[in-house]
């Protein structure tokens, strides 16, 4: 969370200026955020969920297109979108990363497809350089929920500068937390005053009224305790990548059980400790250890299950999702597991589930 005596400090300015949203601290969490993410602009907003909106608007997607959205991600995505009547469609994962299969991408643009949004499932970077080839060559907007992924870098590039924008959230569950909020990022200028009218009712800079718009704006306490979660972003860093390699450690070798990698090469904020189960391998499912975890006290969530299409209201209405298998995405759904990471966890803490994990599996694998 950082220093609580710099949240405090900044919230106390905030009060002394009575200056309470979208305010100075606002426009100084906007001009750190853009350069983390190497980038020239950035519209802070109440959270990602609107500020997916907001992009989707700002990059022309109106009620009744369709965007090709990834099924294996956390359900905002598609409910971001499905909630201002754009219909998002699934698309099935690359099962090394999770993330959209640029070949399937490609085989769903149709007659009503106005956008491509990509997730960095768990802060693993998406296939930039495919998705913006098919993106170029079909005339597409390209857009990014980044929420996973501040800090991470593609190719050494920071994510966040991609597409015609990136989306990062900073829930209080998130990597950088603002308590809750979000933010666009983009290299656009024209983009980026475009989602500053949209996230305040469509106002202009000058005060008139061009267009449709919402309210997203972010405020004042949010913006404090964001910049005072990016001074620590650096170190929380260093905690998970370390928290990493322990679990790495501690599972290695285990029959049908592996430690989900970050791409080879690049930075990576590794928010989510995954490990995948391969029930078939290691004789035990994904499900069984997360409850042998629980009956420990140790909280495991198994993220993205079931996967988007598989969940209302999209598995029941066909307008909104035409039933057909996606199995890749389906197969992650049922394998993966995140384990407790971050600041409040140590090396005892990980051996201890290290160890639980451990003895699960060896008292199920098949003898060989």
């Amino acid at each position: 969370m950082g220093s609580r005596a710099r949240l405090t400090e900044r919230l106390d300015g905030a009060l002394d200026r009575l200056y309470l949203t979208n305010g100075p601290l606002v426009r100084e969490f906007e001009e750190k955020l853009a350069e983390v993410a190497g980038v020239g602009h950035c519209v802070a907003v109440c959270n990602a969920t609107v500020g997916l909106q907001v992009a989707a608007r700002a990059a022309g997607i109106r009620g009744g297109d369709e965007i090709i959205v990834p099924a294996f991600t956390w359900v905002a995505t598609a409910a971001a979108l499905d909630w201002i009547g754009i219909v998002p469609v699934f698309c099935d994962a690359d099962e090394r990363t999770g993330n959209l299969d640029p070949s399937e991408v490609e085989a769903l643009i149709g007659p009503r497809t106005r956008g491509i949004m990509g997730v960095h499932v768990f802060g693993y970077p998406c296939a930039m350089d495919e998705l913006t080839d098919i993106a170029d060559r079909h005339g597409l907007p390209l857009l990014f929920d980044a929420a996973h992924a501040i800090g991470c870098t593609y190719k050494g590039r920071p994510v966040g500068g991609f597409g015609a924008a990136e989306v990062y959230s900073f829930h209080a569950t998130k990597f950088v937390n603002s308590f809750e909020g979000g933010a666009i990022v983009t290299r656009d200028a024209e983009f980026a005053e475009r989602c500053r009218e949209l996230r305040n009712f469509g106002i202009t800079a000058s005060g008139e009224i061009r267009s449709g718009g919402t309210n997203a704006k972010m405020n004042e306490a949010a913006a404090a305790m964001g910049l005072t979660s990016l001074e620590v972003m650096d170190e929380l860093m260093d905690i998970n990548t370390l928290n990493h390699r322990r679990y790495e450690k501690g599972l290695e070798g285990l029959t049908g059980v592996r430690v989900r990698g970050q791409a080879e090469g690049e930075r990576a904020n590794h928010q989510y400790l995954v490990i995948e189960i391969d029930a078939s391998a290691a004789g035990i499912h994904r499900d069984e250890v997360h409850a042998a975890l629980g009956a420990q006290n140790v909280l495991s969530r198994r993220y993205f299950h079931p996967s988007c299409h598989q969940v209302e209201p999209y598995r029941s209405d066909p307008a909104r999702h035409a039933p057909r298998p996606l199995p890749r995405a389906e197969a992650l759904a049922e394998r993966v597991l995140a384990l407790p990471t971050g600041s409040a966890v140590g090396p005892s803490e990980i051996d201890k589930v290290c160890d639980i994990v451990r003895r699960c599996v060896s008292a199920r694998t098949p003898a060989r």
